[in-house]
């Protein structure tokens, strides 16, 4: 499989990048890597990059998007942050992305179990831990947890089900700000030109599910 071009990139629309995206994962799933020369990939792109997809996902070192989508050098664009939620820098990159380097895609991508998720569940207990700028990070969460726990339930990651449901929240949060803070992406979403979707990523048996 060889790198997209400048020509592939340009015929590739929005519903076929995400078909792409999706035929990796069950490559990845059935362990039927595609067949790639990725020193040739290298020297393929050596000139110039030409990405059909933005993918925002966490740090998690279970979730790269390159190997859990099954794709090659200059394929896509992987934006990392631990809880895959989005700041002025991303989607600065994400403008990046579709608007300058033509993507056709941006995936949010969340995944079972995150551990930055969890660390908004416990955040009394982080907070004790000293780490301003971790707890920093694990703030952007607490919003979207107080509108979806119930009355009564417990603030815990040991609740599995308000775990998952922050996970499934705090995807579509992203997406809202996406479209809410980038006017270019939503312009760009507007007139057809990308998709901007959500998914999860199963740790446990490698499955994206699309949201």
């Amino acid at each position: 499989m060889k790198a997209h071009t400048s020509e592939t990139q340009s015929t590739i629309t929005p519903e076929r990048a995400l078909e792409f995206l999706k035929e990796g994962n069950q490559r990845f799933v059935g362990n039927l890597k595609a067949n790639r020369d990725l020193l040739e990939q290298v020297n393929a792109t050596r000139e110039g990059q030409w990405p059909f997809a933005v993918v925002l996902s966490c740090i998690d070192s279970r979730t790269s998007a390159e190997l859990i989508f099954d794709q090659g050098l200059g394929d896509v664009f992987s934006i990392r942050i631990a809880g895959n939620f989005v700041n002025q820098d991303i989607l600065g990159s994400m403008e990046f992305g579709c608007n300058v380097a033509g993507s056709k895609l941006v995936v949010v991508l969340g995944h079972t179990k995150c551990g930055a998720l969890k660390g908004g569940l416990d955040a009394a207990k982080i907070e004790g831990m000293g780490m301003d700028n971790l707890n920093h990070l694990i703030d952007h969460f607490d919003p979207i947890i107080k509108a979806i726990i119930e009355d009564g339930e417990e603030r815990s990651s040991a609740n599995i089900s308000l775990l998952e449901r922050l996970n499934h929240h705090n995807v579509k949060n992203a997406i809202d700000d996406i479209r809410k803070q980038s006017s270019t992406l939503k312009r760009l979403e507007d007139e057809g030109k990308i998709k901007i979707v959500g998914a999860n990523y199963d740790v446990e048996t490698g499955v994206v599910t699309w949201l």
